[in-house]
């Protein structure tokens, strides 16, 4: 059975991977530009489709039939094939969104709820919200009544919903709206799922605001969709297994510590264990800089090294899946926190100081070791998700941070 994913852009997409954790089928990606779709649709060369930005719409007049949920929202989301050869469309985002709140636990019964974005996956969120018995529900637009340069009506929203691919990869670092505008903001939900931690979720992180990604809501709506592609009921609970399995997949695992520290050998031997790759930031800046880093700093000074590490860092953090060893100053800028926290979790590799080698190391050997220590630890602490002693060997230290991590993601 050929499966897939409908879209314009799709390289952000765990689709495939997700799909594979509930079916037995060939799932591909099916990269398509608005011109092309006619032509793609014609074919009829699948057996079943998930449609995403930006043919949920477009797709509900090309089926041939859709059923009574697809109407009630206006969007289809599942396509599939039937013997006739007839496209029937469906919508599995309402199941996917109701999923989503419920792990959130954000309450939605007689809030304001303001929902960005007016697309297919909004319809669907309004859909829900209807349904969970929301208050006044409001849609931003770009244009129209309610739009961006008059949210200011709307700053008692008590529940925003961010439907748009506004700080979708590989565009991170931007964010629809600005969450301090909204004071009486009691929860939010990005349907976004890579990053796992858009800058809107982390500026709620940030303001203390309970606050939920796109991966869930992806799972369960993968299930259900799943199961119409094959006939077969799946128990719901394998949504919140595929969430985990995913989730420890693409997260990154992010060493943080002093030079010297331990962490590109633990680093190695946690990517080494957990089949994925490594990379040494000191290595790669190097490549950079194309000179070692204690000559660039010589020749150009700290600062100028500060910020094109924060530039390799930007970018690294947008990946998914990798083991990542810092270089020992990268806690000194605040703006590294956003890049790093996006998609991984934070490890600070704690090593006593005497145990802590200066040879090859510029900034070490320039101070006082202790006095570095002193002014960097409450940075590693505030940048770490959890924090690991490397007080033993390697593989054994390399099992503790995995341990570690496994115990704060679930």
């Amino acid at each position: 059975m050929r499966c897939g994913l409908l879209g314009e852009k799709l390289g952000h997409s765990y689709s495939r991977e997700l799909h594979a954790l509930f079916g037995d089928y060939d799932y591909e990606l099916f990269e398509v530009p608005p011109v092309e779709l006619g032509d793609f649709v014609r074919k009829r060369d699948f057996q079943g489709l998930n449609v995403t930005i930006p043919y949920k719409t477009t797709m509900l007049a090309i089926c041939d039939e859709i059923t009574e949920a697809a109407a009630a929202i206006g969007s289809v989301n599942t396509v599939v094939k039937q013997l006739d050869g007839s496209l029937l469309g469906d919508n599995t985002d309402a199941a996917g969104f109701e999923g989503m709140v419920w792990k959130s636990r954000i309450r939605i019964r007689d809030r304001k709820c303001l929902v960005l974005g007016s697309g297919g996956a909004s319809l669907a969120v309004q859909y829900v919200l209807q349904k969970l018995g929301a208050g006044e529900i409001v849609v931003i637009s770009r244009t129209g009544e309610d739009n961006y340069s008059n949210l200011d009506k709307h700053k008692d929203a008590a529940v925003l919903i961010n439907t748009t691919p506004v700080g979708m990869y590989p565009n991170t670092a931007a964010s629809p709206v600005d969450l301090r505008s909204f004071p009486r903001c009691e929860g939010v939900m990005d349907l976004i799922y890579n990053p796992a931690r858009t800058a809107l979720i982390q500026q709620a992180e940030a303001l203390k605001i309970p606050a939920i990604g796109g991966l869930y809501m992806l799972a369960e709506q993968a299930r259900c969709a799943s199961q119409i592609f094959t006939g077969e009921v799946i128990p719901a609970i394998r949504s919140m297994e595929a969430y985990h399995i995913m989730r420890r997949r693409k997260e990154n695992r992010i060493l943080i510590g002093m030079p010297g520290c331990g962490k590109s050998t633990v680093g190695q031997a946690l990517a080494e264990m957990l089949d994925r790759p490594f990379v040494d930031c000191d290595q790669e800046l190097e490549k950079v800089l194309g000179m070692p880093a204690g000559e660039y700093i010589t020749h150009h000074g700290e600062a100028a090294f500060r910020a094109q590490e924060t530039a390799l860092l930007k970018e690294l953090g947008k990946a998914s899946g990798l083991v990542i060893a810092t270089g020992g100053g990268c806690v000194t800028r605040a703006e590294n926190y956003p890049h790093l926290h996006q998609n991984g979790t934070i490890i600070f590799l704690e090593r006593e100081l005497s145990k802590l080698p200066k040879k090859g190391r510029p900034l070490s050997l320039r101070g006082n070791l202790q006095d570095m220590y002193t002014m960097r630890l409450p940075m590693y602490r505030r940048f770490a998700d959890v924090t690991v002693a490397n007080d033993g060997p390697v593989e054994t230290v390399a099992k503790r941070v995995e341990e570690a991590y496994e115990r704060i993601s679930d």
